[in-house]
Protein backbone atom coordinates (compact mmCIF):
# COMPACT_ATOMS: atom_id res chain seq x y z
CA UNK A 1 0.00 0.00 0.00
CA UNK A 2 1.02 2.88 -0.51
CA UNK A 3 2.31 6.29 2.13
CA UNK A 4 -0.98 7.86 1.57
CA UNK A 5 -2.77 5.15 2.83
CA UNK A 6 -3.71 5.26 6.41
CA UNK A 7 -3.11 2.77 9.05
CA UNK A 8 -5.41 0.22 10.61
CA UNK A 9 -4.08 1.71 13.66
CA UNK A 10 -5.74 4.94 12.53
CA UNK A 11 -8.79 3.78 10.82
CA UNK A 12 -9.36 1.53 14.29
CA UNK A 13 -9.09 5.25 15.94
CA UNK A 14 -11.76 6.76 13.41
CA UNK A 15 -14.01 3.92 13.73
CA UNK A 16 -13.80 3.96 17.53
CA UNK A 17 -14.63 8.09 16.88
CA UNK A 18 -17.57 7.27 14.78
CA UNK A 19 -18.89 4.90 17.06
CA UNK A 20 -19.00 7.86 19.87
CA UNK A 21 -15.92 6.25 22.06
CA UNK A 22 -14.74 9.07 24.19
CA UNK A 23 -12.78 6.89 26.25
CA UNK A 24 -9.73 4.33 26.00
CA UNK A 25 -8.45 3.20 29.66
CA UNK A 26 -5.71 1.16 29.70
CA UNK A 27 -1.74 0.69 29.55
CA UNK A 28 1.07 1.21 27.13
CA UNK A 29 2.94 -1.86 25.46
CA UNK A 30 5.31 -1.97 22.99
CA UNK A 31 2.28 -3.87 20.85
CA UNK A 32 0.00 -1.11 21.28
CA UNK A 33 1.59 2.11 21.14
CA UNK A 34 0.95 2.09 17.20
CA UNK A 35 -2.47 2.82 18.43
CA UNK A 36 -1.69 5.05 20.98
CA UNK A 37 0.02 7.16 18.71
CA UNK A 38 -3.19 7.45 16.51
CA UNK A 39 -4.97 8.08 19.68
CA UNK A 40 -3.13 10.58 20.95
CA UNK A 41 -4.28 12.97 17.68
CA UNK A 42 -7.89 12.38 18.40
CA UNK A 43 -10.98 13.70 20.26
CA UNK A 44 -10.73 9.87 22.36
CA UNK A 45 -8.62 10.31 25.33
CA UNK A 46 -6.83 7.82 26.82
CA UNK A 47 -7.05 6.86 30.71
CA UNK A 48 -3.64 5.65 32.09
CA UNK A 49 -4.34 3.14 34.45
CA UNK A 50 -1.04 1.71 35.66
CA UNK A 51 -2.16 -1.81 36.28
CA UNK A 52 -4.27 -3.68 33.52
CA UNK A 53 -6.87 -4.69 36.32
CA UNK A 54 -7.30 -1.26 37.37
CA UNK A 55 -7.83 -0.32 33.73
CA UNK A 56 -10.54 -3.31 33.17
CA UNK A 57 -12.37 -1.99 36.33
CA UNK A 58 -12.54 1.58 35.37
CA UNK A 59 -13.71 0.78 31.88
CA UNK A 60 -16.44 -1.13 33.96
CA UNK A 61 -17.69 1.63 35.79
CA UNK A 62 -17.55 3.68 33.12
CA UNK A 63 -19.94 1.51 31.11
CA UNK A 64 -22.37 1.19 33.85
CA UNK A 65 -22.22 4.88 34.90
CA UNK A 66 -22.24 5.84 31.41
CA UNK A 67 -24.47 3.25 29.27
CA UNK A 68 -22.14 2.95 26.59
CA UNK A 69 -19.58 0.45 26.08
CA UNK A 70 -16.34 0.20 27.68
CA UNK A 71 -12.87 -0.14 26.09
CA UNK A 72 -9.85 -1.21 27.14
CA UNK A 73 -6.62 -1.51 25.75
CA UNK A 74 -4.07 -3.88 26.65
CA UNK A 75 -0.57 -4.89 25.98
CA UNK A 76 0.57 -8.67 25.32
CA UNK A 77 1.06 -11.43 27.49
CA UNK A 78 1.16 -10.39 31.03
CA UNK A 79 -0.39 -7.40 30.20
CA UNK A 80 -3.65 -8.81 28.74
CA UNK A 81 -3.32 -11.69 31.54
CA UNK A 82 -3.42 -9.34 34.58
CA UNK A 83 -6.54 -7.37 33.27
CA UNK A 84 -8.32 -11.58 33.28
CA UNK A 85 -10.15 -10.56 36.54
CA UNK A 86 -11.84 -6.78 35.59
CA UNK A 87 -12.52 -8.33 31.96
CA UNK A 88 -14.11 -11.26 33.86
CA UNK A 89 -15.94 -9.33 36.49
CA UNK A 90 -18.04 -7.34 33.32
CA UNK A 91 -18.63 -10.59 31.42
CA UNK A 92 -20.06 -12.01 34.79
CA UNK A 93 -22.08 -8.72 35.14
CA UNK A 94 -23.46 -8.47 31.41
CA UNK A 95 -21.32 -5.02 31.37
CA UNK A 96 -20.37 -4.28 27.44
CA UNK A 97 -17.21 -4.09 27.15
CA UNK A 98 -14.45 -4.48 24.20
CA UNK A 99 -10.68 -5.52 25.00
CA UNK A 100 -8.11 -4.94 22.62
CA UNK A 101 -4.77 -6.28 23.01
CA UNK A 102 -1.79 -6.11 21.30
CA UNK A 103 -0.10 -9.22 20.46
CA UNK A 104 3.41 -10.38 19.32
CA UNK A 105 4.41 -10.17 15.33
CA UNK A 106 1.99 -11.94 13.14
CA UNK A 107 5.01 -13.57 11.75
CA UNK A 108 7.00 -14.66 14.66
CA UNK A 109 3.94 -16.80 16.01
CA UNK A 110 5.67 -19.80 17.89
CA UNK A 111 9.00 -18.83 18.05
CA UNK A 112 8.40 -17.74 21.59
CA UNK A 113 9.13 -13.87 20.50
CA UNK A 114 9.41 -11.09 23.92
CA UNK A 115 6.19 -12.18 26.22
CA UNK A 116 4.44 -14.50 23.91
CA UNK A 117 2.47 -16.73 25.96
CA UNK A 118 3.74 -19.90 24.18
CA UNK A 119 5.42 -23.20 26.65
CA UNK A 120 3.39 -26.37 26.24
CA UNK A 121 0.98 -25.18 23.50
CA UNK A 122 0.98 -23.32 20.07
CA UNK A 123 0.79 -19.29 21.02
CA UNK A 124 -2.96 -18.57 21.53
CA UNK A 125 -3.71 -15.31 24.48
CA UNK A 126 -7.21 -15.21 22.66
CA UNK A 127 -7.88 -19.01 24.72
CA UNK A 128 -6.85 -17.17 27.79
CA UNK A 129 -10.28 -15.00 27.57
CA UNK A 130 -12.28 -17.75 25.84
CA UNK A 131 -14.29 -19.03 28.79
CA UNK A 132 -15.44 -15.98 29.50
CA UNK A 133 -15.82 -13.57 26.97
CA UNK A 134 -19.22 -13.51 24.01
CA UNK A 135 -16.26 -13.55 21.17
CA UNK A 136 -13.19 -13.19 20.77
CA UNK A 137 -11.43 -12.60 17.82
CA UNK A 138 -7.78 -12.80 16.33
CA UNK A 139 -6.60 -10.70 13.93
CA UNK A 140 -4.59 -11.73 10.90
CA UNK A 141 -4.91 -9.62 8.33
CA UNK A 142 -5.04 -5.63 8.85
CA UNK A 143 -7.67 -5.59 6.25
CA UNK A 144 -10.57 -8.01 8.76
CA UNK A 145 -9.69 -5.48 11.63
CA UNK A 146 -12.75 -3.30 11.25
CA UNK A 147 -14.88 -5.58 10.24
CA UNK A 148 -14.00 -7.12 13.66
CA UNK A 149 -14.35 -4.09 15.29
CA UNK A 150 -17.65 -3.62 14.18
CA UNK A 151 -18.64 -7.40 15.25
CA UNK A 152 -17.12 -7.14 18.57
CA UNK A 153 -19.54 -3.65 19.67
CA UNK A 154 -22.40 -5.19 18.21
CA UNK A 155 -21.84 -8.18 20.20
CA UNK A 156 -20.56 -6.36 23.03
CA UNK A 157 -24.15 -4.23 23.34
CA UNK A 158 -26.55 -7.14 21.59
CA UNK A 159 -28.78 -9.02 23.48
CA UNK A 160 -27.57 -10.12 26.56
CA UNK A 161 -24.42 -7.54 26.64
CA UNK A 162 -20.76 -8.96 27.91
CA UNK A 163 -17.10 -8.68 27.16
CA UNK A 164 -15.06 -9.43 24.08
CA UNK A 165 -11.90 -9.54 23.28
CA UNK A 166 -10.40 -8.19 19.87
CA UNK A 167 -6.44 -9.75 19.53
CA UNK A 168 -4.33 -7.44 17.27
CA UNK A 169 -0.67 -8.70 16.37
CA UNK A 170 1.36 -5.49 16.66
CA UNK A 171 2.24 -5.28 12.88
CA UNK A 172 -1.07 -5.50 11.55
CA UNK A 173 -1.78 -1.73 13.30
CA UNK A 174 1.35 -0.48 11.21
CA UNK A 175 0.07 -2.02 8.01
CA UNK A 176 -1.54 0.77 5.34
CA UNK A 177 -4.52 -0.45 4.38
CA UNK A 178 -7.57 1.27 1.80
CA UNK A 179 -10.56 3.21 4.26
CA UNK A 180 -13.03 0.88 4.38
CA UNK A 181 -16.35 1.98 6.43
CA UNK A 182 -18.41 -0.55 9.15
CA UNK A 183 -21.22 1.22 10.38
CA UNK A 184 -22.61 -0.08 13.34
CA UNK A 185 -26.43 -0.97 12.77
CA UNK A 186 -28.73 2.35 13.00
CA UNK A 187 -31.51 0.98 14.44
CA UNK A 188 -31.93 -2.29 16.84
CA UNK A 189 -34.88 -3.89 18.12
CA UNK A 190 -35.14 -6.05 21.33
CA UNK A 191 -37.05 -8.88 21.68
CA UNK A 192 -40.68 -8.59 22.63
CA UNK A 193 -43.32 -10.97 24.57
CA UNK A 194 -46.22 -11.87 22.64
CA UNK A 195 -49.55 -10.80 24.02
CA UNK A 196 -50.69 -14.74 24.49
CA UNK A 197 -47.70 -14.81 26.84
CA UNK A 198 -47.81 -12.14 28.63
CA UNK A 199 -51.92 -12.58 29.69
CA UNK A 200 -51.12 -15.76 30.56
CA UNK A 201 -48.00 -13.98 32.77
CA UNK A 202 -50.33 -11.70 33.87
CA UNK A 203 -53.90 -14.42 34.92
CA UNK A 204 -51.01 -16.64 36.55
CA UNK A 205 -50.16 -13.83 38.66
CA UNK A 206 -53.63 -12.41 39.08
CA UNK A 207 -55.12 -15.60 40.06
CA UNK A 208 -52.45 -16.36 42.77
CA UNK A 209 -52.77 -16.22 46.57
CA UNK A 210 -49.21 -15.72 47.37
CA UNK A 211 -47.45 -14.42 44.23
CA UNK A 212 -44.48 -12.76 44.15
CA UNK A 213 -42.01 -10.74 41.73
CA UNK A 214 -38.30 -11.19 41.95
CA UNK A 215 -35.91 -8.97 39.95
CA UNK A 216 -32.37 -9.07 38.97
CA UNK A 217 -30.26 -6.60 37.55
CA UNK A 218 -31.50 -6.61 34.15
CA UNK A 219 -33.94 -4.37 35.02
CA UNK A 220 -32.48 -1.07 36.07
CA UNK A 221 -33.87 2.49 35.06
CA UNK A 222 -37.41 0.65 33.66
CA UNK A 223 -38.82 -0.50 36.46
CA UNK A 224 -42.45 1.67 35.90
CA UNK A 225 -44.13 -0.98 34.41
CA UNK A 226 -42.92 -3.44 37.31
CA UNK A 227 -44.30 -1.15 40.07
CA UNK A 228 -47.38 -0.81 38.07
CA UNK A 229 -47.96 -4.87 38.11
CA UNK A 230 -46.65 -4.89 41.87
CA UNK A 231 -49.45 -1.92 42.82
CA UNK A 232 -52.16 -3.45 40.43
CA UNK A 233 -52.24 -6.48 42.41
CA UNK A 234 -50.23 -5.87 45.70
CA UNK A 235 -47.30 -8.21 45.20
CA UNK A 236 -44.59 -8.17 47.19
CA UNK A 237 -41.15 -7.38 44.96
CA UNK A 238 -37.94 -8.84 45.85
CA UNK A 239 -34.50 -8.27 44.46
CA UNK A 240 -30.83 -9.92 43.90
CA UNK A 241 -27.83 -7.82 45.09
CA UNK A 242 -27.31 -6.58 41.20
CA UNK A 243 -30.59 -4.99 41.48
CA UNK A 244 -30.72 -3.10 44.58
CA UNK A 245 -32.30 0.22 43.52
CA UNK A 246 -34.27 -0.77 40.82
CA UNK A 247 -37.21 -0.53 42.95
CA UNK A 248 -37.02 2.50 45.85
CA UNK A 249 -35.68 0.97 49.04
CA UNK A 250 -38.76 3.00 50.58
CA UNK A 251 -41.43 1.36 48.07
CA UNK A 252 -44.35 -0.48 50.57
CA UNK A 253 -44.50 -3.87 48.33
CA UNK A 254 -40.13 -4.35 48.53
CA UNK A 255 -39.15 -6.67 50.81
CA UNK A 256 -35.28 -6.53 50.00
CA UNK A 257 -33.06 -9.72 49.12
CA UNK A 258 -33.71 -12.90 49.37
CA UNK A 259 -31.20 -15.41 50.49
CA UNK A 260 -28.10 -15.61 52.46
CA UNK A 261 -28.44 -11.69 53.44
CA UNK A 262 -32.34 -11.93 53.31
CA UNK A 263 -34.87 -11.46 56.46
CA UNK A 264 -36.72 -14.09 57.90
CA UNK A 265 -39.89 -12.53 56.37
CA UNK A 266 -38.33 -12.08 52.86
CA UNK A 267 -37.06 -15.98 52.67
CA UNK A 268 -40.70 -16.90 54.12
CA UNK A 269 -42.37 -15.64 51.56
CA UNK A 270 -40.13 -16.45 48.70
CA UNK A 271 -40.46 -20.31 49.94
CA UNK A 272 -44.19 -20.28 50.43
CA UNK A 273 -45.31 -18.35 47.41
CA UNK A 274 -47.44 -20.28 45.03
CA UNK A 275 -46.29 -18.24 42.13
CA UNK A 276 -43.47 -16.53 40.83
CA UNK A 277 -42.54 -14.31 38.33
CA UNK A 278 -38.68 -13.88 37.74
CA UNK A 279 -36.73 -11.31 35.72
CA UNK A 280 -33.64 -10.90 34.23
CA UNK A 281 -32.06 -13.12 37.02
CA UNK A 282 -29.90 -16.27 37.14
CA UNK A 283 -31.19 -17.40 40.98
CA UNK A 284 -27.62 -16.81 42.09
CA UNK A 285 -26.38 -18.88 45.15
CA UNK A 286 -26.19 -16.69 47.55
CA UNK A 287 -29.80 -15.26 47.01
CA UNK A 288 -30.92 -18.94 46.76
CA UNK A 289 -29.76 -20.17 49.87
CA UNK A 290 -27.24 -22.45 47.93
CA UNK A 291 -30.42 -23.25 46.27
CA UNK A 292 -31.53 -25.53 49.07
CA UNK A 293 -35.75 -25.39 49.15
CA UNK A 294 -35.57 -25.49 53.16
CA UNK A 295 -34.58 -21.80 53.07
CA UNK A 296 -35.60 -19.63 50.18
CA UNK A 297 -37.59 -21.35 46.68
CA UNK A 298 -39.07 -24.11 46.86
CA UNK A 299 -40.29 -24.80 42.85
CA UNK A 300 -41.38 -28.23 43.82
CA UNK A 301 -44.38 -26.22 45.33
CA UNK A 302 -44.10 -22.93 43.37
CA UNK A 303 -44.37 -22.33 39.54
CA UNK A 304 -41.79 -20.50 38.28
CA UNK A 305 -42.77 -18.18 35.41
CA UNK A 306 -39.34 -16.95 34.16
CA UNK A 307 -38.31 -13.44 31.47
CA UNK A 308 -35.04 -13.00 30.23
CA UNK A 309 -32.88 -12.46 27.63
CA UNK A 310 -30.41 -15.06 27.74
CA UNK A 311 -31.90 -18.47 27.14
CA UNK A 312 -29.24 -20.33 28.59
CA UNK A 313 -31.21 -18.69 31.92
CA UNK A 314 -34.45 -20.20 31.59
CA UNK A 315 -34.78 -23.29 34.02
CA UNK A 316 -30.70 -22.98 34.81
CA UNK A 317 -31.17 -23.72 38.52
CA UNK A 318 -34.95 -24.28 38.65
CA UNK A 319 -37.98 -25.56 37.02
CA UNK A 320 -40.62 -23.78 34.72
CA UNK A 321 -43.48 -23.54 34.05
CA UNK A 322 -43.66 -20.59 31.33
CA UNK A 323 -39.99 -19.53 30.34
CA UNK A 324 -39.96 -16.20 27.83
CA UNK A 325 -36.69 -15.44 26.09
CA UNK A 326 -37.59 -11.42 25.50
CA UNK A 327 -35.96 -7.71 26.55
CA UNK A 328 -37.11 -7.75 30.09
CA UNK A 329 -38.48 -3.69 30.27
CA UNK A 330 -40.56 -4.35 26.56
CA UNK A 331 -42.11 -7.81 28.35
CA UNK A 332 -42.83 -5.96 31.48
CA UNK A 333 -44.76 -3.54 29.29
CA UNK A 334 -46.97 -6.20 28.05
CA UNK A 335 -47.70 -7.98 31.16
CA UNK A 336 -48.55 -4.70 32.83
CA UNK A 337 -51.08 -4.08 30.03
CA UNK A 338 -52.75 -7.48 30.52
CA UNK A 339 -52.56 -7.14 34.04
CA UNK A 340 -54.98 -3.91 33.85
CA UNK A 341 -57.61 -6.38 32.35
CA UNK A 342 -57.83 -7.99 35.94
CA UNK A 343 -59.53 -6.70 39.21
CA UNK A 344 -57.28 -4.39 41.55
CA UNK A 345 -56.15 -6.35 44.56
CA UNK A 346 -55.89 -5.12 47.82
CA UNK A 347 -53.90 -6.71 50.44
CA UNK A 348 -53.25 -4.42 53.50
CA UNK A 349 -51.53 -6.94 55.74
CA UNK A 350 -49.24 -7.56 53.31
CA UNK A 351 -47.85 -3.75 53.36
CA UNK A 352 -48.03 -4.20 56.79
CA UNK A 353 -46.09 -7.23 57.01
CA UNK A 354 -43.54 -5.89 55.06
CA UNK A 355 -43.41 -2.20 56.52
CA UNK A 356 -42.76 -3.68 60.01
CA UNK A 357 -40.03 -5.70 58.78
CA UNK A 358 -37.87 -3.22 56.62
CA UNK A 359 -39.05 -0.40 59.44
CA UNK A 360 -37.32 -3.13 61.75
CA UNK A 361 -34.43 -3.89 59.72
CA UNK A 362 -33.73 -0.12 58.94
CA UNK A 363 -33.87 1.09 62.41
CA UNK A 364 -32.19 -1.81 64.34
CA UNK A 365 -29.18 -0.68 61.53
CA UNK A 366 -29.49 3.27 62.69
CA UNK A 367 -29.36 2.31 66.04
CA UNK A 368 -26.40 0.49 65.65
CA UNK A 369 -25.30 3.03 63.72
CA UNK A 370 -24.98 5.82 66.26
CA UNK A 371 -21.99 3.59 68.24
CA UNK A 372 -19.58 5.52 69.64
CA UNK A 373 -17.58 2.80 70.01
CA UNK A 374 -14.21 3.13 68.25
CA UNK A 375 -12.85 1.50 66.00
CA UNK A 376 -15.88 2.52 64.46
CA UNK A 377 -18.84 -0.22 63.83
CA UNK A 378 -19.48 -0.50 60.22
CA UNK A 379 -23.02 0.06 60.36
CA UNK A 380 -21.81 3.72 62.35
CA UNK A 381 -19.64 4.15 58.79
CA UNK A 382 -22.96 4.00 56.64
CA UNK A 383 -25.19 5.90 59.06
CA UNK A 384 -22.56 8.69 58.77
CA UNK A 385 -22.33 8.20 54.55
CA UNK A 386 -26.09 8.53 54.48
CA UNK A 387 -26.23 11.43 56.50
CA UNK A 388 -23.11 13.22 54.50
CA UNK A 389 -24.26 12.21 50.93
CA UNK A 390 -26.23 14.01 48.70
CA UNK A 391 -29.38 12.14 47.45
CA UNK A 392 -27.68 11.40 44.08
CA UNK A 393 -24.32 10.16 45.09
CA UNK A 394 -23.43 6.73 43.19
CA UNK A 395 -21.78 4.11 45.79
CA UNK A 396 -19.69 1.99 44.60
CA UNK A 397 -18.41 -1.12 46.61
CA UNK A 398 -16.00 -3.81 46.72
CA UNK A 399 -16.36 -6.88 48.88
CA UNK A 400 -17.52 -7.68 52.25
CA UNK A 401 -19.33 -5.53 54.66
CA UNK A 402 -19.51 -2.58 52.55
CA UNK A 403 -21.01 -4.37 49.32
CA UNK A 404 -23.29 -6.92 51.62
CA UNK A 405 -23.94 -4.35 54.44
CA UNK A 406 -25.39 -1.40 51.72
CA UNK A 407 -27.28 -4.21 49.95
CA UNK A 408 -28.95 -5.25 53.14
CA UNK A 409 -29.20 -2.25 55.21
CA UNK A 410 -28.36 1.42 53.79
CA UNK A 411 -31.49 2.84 52.61
CA UNK A 412 -30.57 3.97 49.05
CA UNK A 413 -31.86 7.31 48.38
CA UNK A 414 -34.32 7.05 45.13
CA UNK A 415 -32.00 9.49 42.85
CA UNK A 416 -29.21 7.08 44.48
CA UNK A 417 -26.67 4.55 42.70
CA UNK A 418 -25.55 1.34 43.92
CA UNK A 419 -22.24 -0.21 41.73
CA UNK A 420 -21.11 -3.96 43.13
CA UNK A 421 -19.38 -6.71 41.73
CA UNK A 422 -21.99 -9.48 41.44
CA UNK A 423 -21.00 -12.32 39.15
CA UNK A 424 -17.49 -12.21 39.82
CA UNK A 425 -18.07 -10.61 43.93
CA UNK A 426 -14.02 -9.50 43.14
CA UNK A 427 -12.01 -8.02 45.41
CA UNK A 428 -10.35 -4.47 44.56
CA UNK A 429 -12.92 -3.61 41.69
CA UNK A 430 -14.44 -1.07 44.11
CA UNK A 431 -11.47 1.84 43.77
CA UNK A 432 -10.79 2.09 40.04
CA UNK A 433 -14.74 1.33 39.27
CA UNK A 434 -15.26 4.08 40.80
CA UNK A 435 -12.68 6.02 39.04
CA UNK A 436 -14.65 5.03 35.48
CA UNK A 437 -18.00 5.76 37.06
CA UNK A 438 -16.79 9.48 37.78
CA UNK A 439 -15.21 9.93 34.63
CA UNK A 440 -18.71 9.16 32.80
CA UNK A 441 -20.78 11.26 35.82
CA UNK A 442 -18.37 14.31 36.48
CA UNK A 443 -20.91 16.28 38.48
CA UNK A 444 -22.44 13.36 41.01
CA UNK A 445 -20.55 12.57 43.94
CA UNK A 446 -19.02 9.40 43.76
CA UNK A 447 -17.99 7.23 46.78
CA UNK A 448 -15.88 4.45 46.53
CA UNK A 449 -16.66 2.24 49.92
CA UNK A 450 -13.83 -0.44 50.33
CA UNK A 451 -12.39 -2.69 52.45
CA UNK A 452 -9.00 -2.46 53.38
CA UNK A 453 -8.21 -5.31 51.29
CA UNK A 454 -9.55 -4.11 48.26
CA UNK A 455 -7.95 -1.09 48.60
CA UNK A 456 -4.55 -2.71 49.05
CA UNK A 457 -5.59 -4.70 45.92
CA UNK A 458 -6.17 -1.37 43.31
CA UNK A 459 -3.71 1.49 44.90
CA UNK A 460 -3.26 2.26 40.99
CA UNK A 461 -6.58 3.75 41.05
CA UNK A 462 -5.90 6.68 43.18
CA UNK A 463 -3.26 7.78 40.90
CA UNK A 464 -5.29 7.38 38.52
CA UNK A 465 -8.15 9.71 39.81
CA UNK A 466 -5.53 12.15 40.61
CA UNK A 467 -4.59 12.53 37.11
CA UNK A 468 -7.97 12.60 36.16
CA UNK A 469 -9.15 15.40 38.25
CA UNK A 470 -11.44 12.78 39.17
CA UNK A 471 -12.97 13.89 42.49
CA UNK A 472 -13.70 10.27 43.62
CA UNK A 473 -13.72 9.63 47.75
CA UNK A 474 -12.21 6.62 48.33
CA UNK A 475 -13.88 5.33 52.00
CA UNK A 476 -11.36 2.46 53.43
CA UNK A 477 -13.32 0.56 55.88
CA UNK A 478 -10.26 -0.71 57.73
CA UNK A 479 -10.48 -3.74 59.72
CA UNK A 480 -6.91 -4.80 58.91
CA UNK A 481 -8.14 -8.11 57.74
CA UNK A 482 -9.68 -9.75 55.03
CA UNK A 483 -12.54 -9.46 57.86
CA UNK A 484 -15.60 -11.53 55.96
CA UNK A 485 -13.39 -14.03 55.70
CA UNK A 486 -11.59 -14.12 59.00
CA UNK A 487 -15.15 -13.73 60.79
CA UNK A 488 -16.19 -17.37 59.12
CA UNK A 489 -12.79 -19.01 59.46
CA UNK A 490 -13.00 -17.92 63.24
CA UNK A 491 -16.36 -18.97 63.60
CA UNK A 492 -15.86 -22.50 62.45
CA UNK A 493 -12.10 -23.37 63.11
CA UNK A 494 -11.89 -20.67 66.06
CA UNK A 495 -9.16 -18.47 64.28
CA UNK A 496 -8.87 -16.35 61.69
CA UNK A 497 -5.21 -17.57 60.69
CA UNK A 498 -3.78 -16.27 56.85
CA UNK A 499 -6.67 -13.64 57.20
CA UNK A 500 -5.53 -11.07 59.15
CA UNK A 501 -2.50 -8.83 59.05
CA UNK A 502 -0.25 -8.15 61.45
CA UNK A 503 3.00 -7.67 62.04
CA UNK A 504 5.94 -10.20 62.89
CA UNK A 505 5.14 -9.42 66.22
CA UNK A 506 1.35 -9.85 65.87
CA UNK A 507 -0.36 -7.03 65.99
CA UNK A 508 -2.82 -5.73 64.18
CA UNK A 509 -1.11 -4.21 60.56
CA UNK A 510 -2.38 -1.82 57.88
CA UNK A 511 -0.54 0.89 55.61
CA UNK A 512 -1.20 4.17 55.95
CA UNK A 513 -3.83 5.08 52.93
CA UNK A 514 -4.38 8.42 54.30
CA UNK A 515 -0.82 9.35 53.82
CA UNK A 516 -0.79 6.86 50.65
CA UNK A 517 -3.65 9.16 49.07
CA UNK A 518 -1.68 12.69 50.16
CA UNK A 519 1.64 10.94 48.58
CA UNK A 520 -0.33 10.77 45.62
CA UNK A 521 -1.60 14.22 45.19
CA UNK A 522 -5.25 13.33 46.72
CA UNK A 523 -6.58 14.77 50.16
CA UNK A 524 -5.66 12.53 52.81
CA UNK A 525 -7.59 12.08 56.52
CA UNK A 526 -7.05 9.38 58.95
CA UNK A 527 -9.93 9.29 61.14
CA UNK A 528 -9.16 9.00 65.09
CA UNK A 529 -12.42 9.54 66.60
CA UNK A 530 -15.85 8.49 66.32
CA UNK A 531 -17.03 12.19 65.28
CA UNK A 532 -14.25 12.67 62.78
CA UNK A 533 -15.81 11.01 60.22
CA UNK A 534 -18.36 13.06 59.29
CA UNK A 535 -17.13 16.27 58.83
CA UNK A 536 -14.31 14.67 56.86
CA UNK A 537 -16.58 13.30 54.69
CA UNK A 538 -18.39 16.88 54.18
CA UNK A 539 -14.93 18.29 53.43
CA UNK A 540 -13.86 15.41 50.83
CA UNK A 541 -17.97 16.29 49.13
CA UNK A 542 -16.79 20.26 49.24
CA UNK A 543 -14.05 20.25 47.90
CA UNK A 544 -14.50 18.05 44.83
CA UNK A 545 -10.65 16.66 45.14
CA UNK A 546 -9.90 13.07 45.03
CA UNK A 547 -9.98 12.01 48.66
CA UNK A 548 -8.70 9.10 50.64
CA UNK A 549 -10.76 8.76 54.17
CA UNK A 550 -8.84 5.71 56.10
CA UNK A 551 -11.57 4.72 58.63
CA UNK A 552 -10.66 2.36 61.28
CA UNK A 553 -13.80 -0.29 62.16
CA UNK A 554 -14.01 -3.17 64.34
CA UNK A 555 -14.63 -6.62 62.61
CA UNK A 556 -17.85 -7.65 63.04
CA UNK A 557 -20.12 -10.02 61.04
CA UNK A 558 -22.74 -8.78 58.18
CA UNK A 559 -26.39 -10.29 60.00
CA UNK A 560 -26.89 -13.67 57.67
CA UNK A 561 -30.42 -14.54 58.57
CA UNK A 562 -30.19 -16.64 55.55
CA UNK A 563 -28.71 -19.95 54.56
CA UNK A 564 -24.91 -20.89 52.88
CA UNK A 565 -24.13 -24.06 51.97
CA UNK A 566 -20.85 -23.37 52.81
CA UNK A 567 -21.05 -23.00 56.48
CA UNK A 568 -22.28 -26.33 56.56
CA UNK A 569 -18.91 -27.42 54.59
CA UNK A 570 -16.97 -26.25 57.35
CA UNK A 571 -19.10 -28.81 59.58
CA UNK A 572 -18.50 -31.62 57.37
CA UNK A 573 -21.98 -31.66 56.37
CA UNK A 574 -22.61 -32.50 52.65
CA UNK A 575 -25.82 -32.14 50.30
CA UNK A 576 -25.84 -35.28 49.20
CA UNK A 577 -26.10 -36.63 53.00
CA UNK A 578 -29.31 -34.51 53.54
CA UNK A 579 -30.97 -36.26 50.78
CA UNK A 580 -33.63 -38.81 52.55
Amino acid sequence: MTPSHPTAAELLVSQLESYGVEYVFGTCGHTNIALLDALGRSPVEFVIARHEQAAAHAADGYARASGRPGVVLLHVGPGMMNAVTGVATAALDSVPLIAISGDVPSYYYGRHPHQEVNLHADADQTAIYRPFVKRAWHVHRAEDLARFTERAFWTATSGRPGAVLINVPMDLFSRRIPAVEFPLPAVTAAPALPRETAERIAARLAGAERPLLYVGGGLRGRASALLAIAEHLDIPIVHSLMAKGTVPDAHPLLLGMPGFWGLKTTNDRTRTADVVLALATRFAETDASSWDPAHTWDFAHTALLQIDLDAAEIGRNHPVEIGAVADVGLALEAVAEAVAAHPVVDRPELREEIGSARAELFAGSRERGTSDRFPLRPERILADLRAALPADAVLVTDVGWNKNGVAQCYELPEEGRFITPGGASTMGFGPAAAVGVQIAQPDRTVVALVGDGGMSAQLPAVPMAVERGAPVIFVVMNNRAHGTIADLQTGHYGAGYGCEFTTPGGEPYSPDFAAFGRACGADGHTIGAPGELLPALAAAIRNRRPAVLDVPMVNEPVPTPGHWNIKDIYQGVFPEERIP
